[in-house]
Formats: structure tokens, C-alpha cells, sequence
């Protein structure tokens, strides 16, 4: 009898009995990573937790009693180094890097198309690996935004989104499903590996990326691109811990923000989860233009979300949530609405994001003129708000906040696989 000590989905420590070979299998189904139905594909442990990793080991064969050891090399090869090929693991034996490359690969998110704007904003559109043989591979957008001295990637959730919001281009995408861990974190990767931005990385001469000793490409991470983190908040919250972890990626929690348009039910979930900055796509001062803007709020209206923000665990002027706030011409960009913003706002250490609307082809709205915006501003920054007005960055490639959508015809038609 050999008893292994693991721990299950919710990180809690479970005692196994090598003599209960059912309930063995069930763990080992329900925490190792994801494996594809298709004999044409591995399944990759770039992106994986450290219990999947563990999982996958101890799947192989590999000896309890050396996981712990072989889970801490990979985790440092894989995202600290960076590296693409098991061969590239100096401190694994030959043989093992062999046996390993034989069950499972270190294959990221393929970049299909990559567009540079003319103000440096990057946006890639990934090709997901296939699921099974009847999946021709998902894909998602992802963006990354420079700055002189930090860099910004906003990573999606989900393929799709299961939302409508009326200004938002990627609502007019239907859900297709949610991503992985895997696949969230491997957006990170791959933006690492093509911004040079792990150890002996080149950065690239085409764009802008920041320079100098000791900056990082990617200093900040923002889930504000395709879908609704909330409604994937399992793989989201393990995707931040990874991304956070002080042995590899090592972002601080506070430079990775979780964006919602206000799931109320897991929004105290997610603090008590990874507790991340939190970011609430508002947009509007009550009830009836937001169930327009936003219709998740007839669901959950305004007084709920706000409550739900005055008790989002470690919430505090040193770590305040964003609301987030889109300005329409003519919709919700008068004065009395922006004291009416901060009379609710009243309470919550806040700041509030103000965002200049970026069209898409048939989009219902304009943009507020500058003066209204600066109007608004200037509101809200008297009342002892910090207020800044969003710089539109990536227009002219559709990489703008509120504009992404995956670029294919093909997805329709994998929705319709999906559903049948």
C-alpha cells in the first residue's frame, strides 16, 4: 500500500490510497491537464498550474517521491527561462527530457496574424490548439499596449462572449467557449517570447517596445479582452496565480487586473480566489440606460454591484477598483451624469476610468466631443476622483478597448460544430 498526499481542485490537501485504484483514476481525471482527443496532438504543459504539472508527472510514471523536485525545474525553465523544447532543460537527464517529449510538447498559442498600429499598439489574432479531431482550433485576440517605460497586455477569457453590451464590438460575437488555463497564461507567454522579454531575450526592432536595465516588456496584465472573466472564473483565478507566482512569471498582484461587467455573485469569489485588481465596466448612472448599455444588469443592476465592490475583499485607497466608463455622444456624457457618478461612487476608494468610445463597423454610437469629456473629467477629478481620460491607443488595427473580435468566417461555422 502507498498512500500520496496531493492536493485536489481547490488546492486542499487529499490523502490517496494506492489500494483505491477508482478513486486514484478520478483525481487523476479530474486535475491533469486537458488531454486532446486527437492522436495528431500533445498535450502541452506550457501554461499548466504546478498541481497540473505534478498531475502530468505522476501520469508518466514519474516517482512520487521526485515530483516535487521535477515540477520546481520545469516551472523554472518554463517560465522563467522561457524555453520552447524540453532539450533546452540543462538539469533534466537526457532521458527524461526524451521520455517527456515522447507524452506531451511545450507548444503555445499559434500567432496567425500579427498588426502593429501607428502608435505601437500590438494585436495578435492566436490560433488555439484543437480540442479534439473535429476542431480546427479556436481563435481569440490578444493586445499589447507599450508604453516608454512599462508595457501592458490585455489577455482574453473566453472565446466569444456570452454578453450583448450595445457599444461593445465582442459582444456581437457569440460564445464559442471558455478558455483554459492554459490558453490564458499562453498569451502571456507567447507576447514574452515575441517581445523578448524573458532572460537572453532579443526585443523586436519593428514597433515600440520599452528598453533599459532592469524594464520589462510586459510589467502589467489586464483581463479586458474577449468574454467575461467572471463567467470562467475557475481557469481565470489559476491563470493570475501562475502569472503571479515569485518562481516564474512573477507579476505582482497588483499589476494584473480582472475586469467585469458586474457578476456579482463571483466578484467576492474572485478576492477570496487570487484577489487581483478588480476593474467594473460601469458606463452608465442608473438602472435603465445600463440594462440598454450593459443588459447583464438587469440581472444584476447598479446598487448590487456597487455593494458587492464596498465588500471586494482587501479593497482600500491602496488598492482601489477602477470603474470603468465609455463616453457616448449624447447617451451619458452630461454633467449631471458625471455628479451623479460620483454621488454613487461615494464610499468606495475608486478611480474612475474614462474611456473615449472606439468605433467599429456599424456601431450604433459616436464618440463624446473632447470638450464634453474633459468637462466630465474635470467633475470628477473636483470631487476627489482620480479621472483619467484613456488614450485611444491601436485604432487604426481594431486593438482599441471595446473592439476586438477574432477575424475569421470559420468560427461560425465551429459554433454550429460545437452546439450540434
Amino acid at each position: 500500500m502507498v498512500l500520496i498526499l496531493l492536493d485536489d481542485s481547490e488546492g486542499h490537501k487529499i490523502l490517496l490510497n494506492s489500494r483505491e485504484p477508482r478513486k486514484l483514476l478520478r483525481y487523476l481525471m479530474t486535475s491533469a491537464p486537458p488531454l486532446s482527443n486527437s492522436s495528431l496532438y500533445k498535450p502541452s504543459l506550457a501554461g499548466l498550474s504546478r498541481r497540473q504539472i505534478a498531475s502530468a508527472l505522476l501520469q508518466h510514471g514519474i516517482a512520487e517521491r521526485e515530483i516535487r523536485m521535477r515540477v520546481n525545474q520545469l516551472w523554472h525553465w518554463i517560465y522563467y527561462r522561457g524555453v520552447t523544447d524540453f532539450n533546452g532543460m540543462l538539469n533534466i537527464s537526457k532521458t527524461l527530457r526524451h521520455s517527456l517529449s515522447e507524452a506531451y510538447d511545450l507548444k503555445l498559442p499559434e500567432i496567425v496574424e500579427e498588426k502593429i498600429s501607428t502608435d505601437g499598439t500590438r494585436k495578435w489574432l492566436l490560433r488555439l490548439q484543437p480540442t479534439d479531431n473535429q476542431d480546427k482550433g479556436a481563435e481569440i485576440e490578444c493586445v499589447y499596449i507599450p508604453e516608454s517605460d512599462r508595457g501592458t497586455l490585455c489577455v482574453s477569457s473566453q472565446v466569444g462572449c456570452t454578453l450583448t453590451c450595445s457599444f461593445c464590438h465582442t459582444g456581437t460575437q457569440k460564445l464559442v467557449r471558455n478558455l483554459s488555463t492554459t490558453e490564458i497564461v499562453g498569451q502571456l507567454l507567447i507576447a514574452r517570447q515575441r517581445l523578448g522579454d524573458f532572460p537572453e531575450g532579443i526585443r523586436p526592432d519593428d514597433g515600440m517596445v520599452p528598453v533599459g536595465e532592469g524594464v520589462r516588456a510586459i510589467s502589467n496584465v489586464v483581463f479586458m479582452g474577449m468574454g467575461e472573466p467572471l463567467y470562467n472564473l475557475s481557469n481565470v483565478s489559476e491563470a493570475v496565480d501562475i502569472m503571479a507566482d515569485g518562481e516564474g512569471l512573477s507579476l505582482s498582484k497588483r499589476r494584473i487586473t480582472v475586469s467585469t461587467s458586474g457578476v456579482v455573485p463571483e466578484i467576492e469569489k474572485l478576492g477570496e480566489k487570487c484577489n487581483p485588481m478588480l476593474a467594473i465596466s460601469l458606463h452608465a448612472v442608473n438602472d435603465e440606460l445600463r440594462n440598454k448599455l450593459v443588459p447583464l444588469n438587469k440581472k444584476y443592476p447598479i446598487k448590487e454591484l456597487l455593494f458587492a465592490c464596498q465588500n471586494y475583499p482587501g479593497v482600500s485607497n491602496a488598492r482601489r477598483i477602477t470603474f470603468e466608463y465609455v463616453m457616448l455622444k449624447n447617451i451619458n456624457d452630461t454633467p449631471a451624469d458625471a455628479r451623479e457618478l460620483v454621488r454613487l461612487l461615494k464610499g468606495i476608494p475608486a478611480k474612475i476610468n474614462l474611456i473615449p468610445f472606439n468605433p467599429w463597423p456599424s456601431a450604433p454610437y459616436e464618440c463624446s466631443d473632447w470638450t464634453t469629456i474633459e468637462q466630465f473629467s474635470d467633475i470628477v477629478f473636483n470631487a476627489g476622483y482620480a479621472s483619467p481620460v484613456r488614450t485611444p491607443r491601436g485604432r487604426d488595427i481594431y486593438a482599441a478597448c471595446g473592439q476586438l473580435k477574432s477575424e475569421t468566417e470559420k468560427l461560425r461555422a465551429r459554433i454550429r460544430m460545437t452546439n450540434s
